[in-house]
């Protein structure tokens, strides 16, 4: 039996490819401060701690896995990295996770290790217009991020690749656009934008109103949970060593993603744009080449993701709240 160790296996992602795993066969264990906050874990150990300390990640990778996931990350959506209030944290307890588990791996010649990119790598200037961003993978340089989030992630891909080169580690790098899904945060700060929206949703009254940061011209693709673990799975058990963008090419922009989750809801709501962090004006995955060197790309309609999401979050205000209004 083949063994893989998720790293951030308490997250939303992280217990979400742990399941996938175990499907596949594999023996799993996960390792996160934290359990996963909405259902029991089906990796077969997990272990808690802090992966910013080198001693624990000896201690975690203390047999040879046949592969490893590395998703830990100090992260959030735009309410906790766009504020600037984060930025030391973010940047030291990613750079640390990530400083250690390289270095714990390459001491037990783990060769097979995944890392969890991001979409935030790509120049702010390449971003500016909301209707035409630009997010092929080699226009990340000259490097120019719009947050200290994105600049740590560039800095870890590179480290990765230098691994890679030095040391033979066959690496593989994904960079993520907007994962969303069921059993994700959904209030707290560090929501993402579908989340948060299907929860303001989810609370309103029929004819009531929620809020938008900004005008909500901003524009964004959002990539179901589902399709993220599948291209992951394919990117690691492929020869391509990347950086790839793992993401949907439907485009849409705060505003529209607000409409099609009231659609959903059946509830007719105003909208009140208010001051709050936004990000750059515009954001798509280019999915050119994973499908050069996957032969596939994400294709599932973000609608359909989206009920699954807003049936979730409903049933979480519900039983958070005791009822949703209606």
């Amino acid at each position: 039996m083949k063994k893989a160790l998720v790293c951030g296996a308490g997250g939303f992602i992280g217990a979400h490819l742990v399941k996938r795993l175990k499907k596949e066969g594999f023996w799993v264990r996960g390792v996160d401060l934290k359990y996963p906050e909405f259902a029991p874990t089906q990796a077969d150990d997990f272990i808690l701690g802090d992966l910013r300390d080198p001693y624990f990640c000896r201690h975690v990778v203390d047999m040879r896995f046949d592969e490893v996931y590395q998703l830990a990350a100090d992260m959030g959506g735009a309410g906790f990295v766009f504020t600037g209030e984060h930025d030391a944290d973010i940047m030291h307890n990613s750079a640390m996770i990530n400083l250690n588990i390289l270095d714990a791996c390459y001491r037990r010649n783990i060769k097979r290790v995944f890392y969890s990119s991001s979409a935030c790598i790509y120049p702010e200037y390449n971003q500016m217009d909301p209707d035409n961003p630009k997010c092929s993978e080699e226009s990340a340089y000259p490097a120019a991020p719009d947050s200290e989030y994105g600049w740590e992630k560039l800095f870890s891909e590179r480290m990765y690749l230098a691994y890679h080169r030095n040391y033979g580690m066959e690496v593989r790098i994904a960079r993520y656009h907007n994962i969303f899904g069921p059993e994700g945060t959904w209030q707290g700060g560090r929501e993402k934008a579908p989340a948060a929206l299907c929860r303001k949703v989810a609370m309103a009254p029929d004819g009531g109103e929620i809020e938008i940061w900004g005008d909500g011209k901003q524009t964004r693709s959002f990539l179901y949970i589902d399709e993220c673990i599948e291209g992951s799975l394919r990117l690691m058990h492929s020869d391509f060593t990347g950086p790839v963008n793992i993401g949907s090419e439907e485009m849409v922009s705060i505003n529209q993603l607000a409409q099609m989750i009231m659609e959903i809801a059946g509830k007719r709501l105003s909208i009140r744009h208010v001051p709050g962090p936004q990000g750059v004006r515009g954001r798509n995955s280019d999915n050119r080449l994973i499908y050069e060197k996957l032969g596939w790309k994400p294709t599932q309609p973000l609608r359909v993701g989206l009920e699954f999401t807003y049936r979730w979050v409903e049933e979480q205000v519900r039983a958070a709240y005791g009822t949703t209004p209606s």
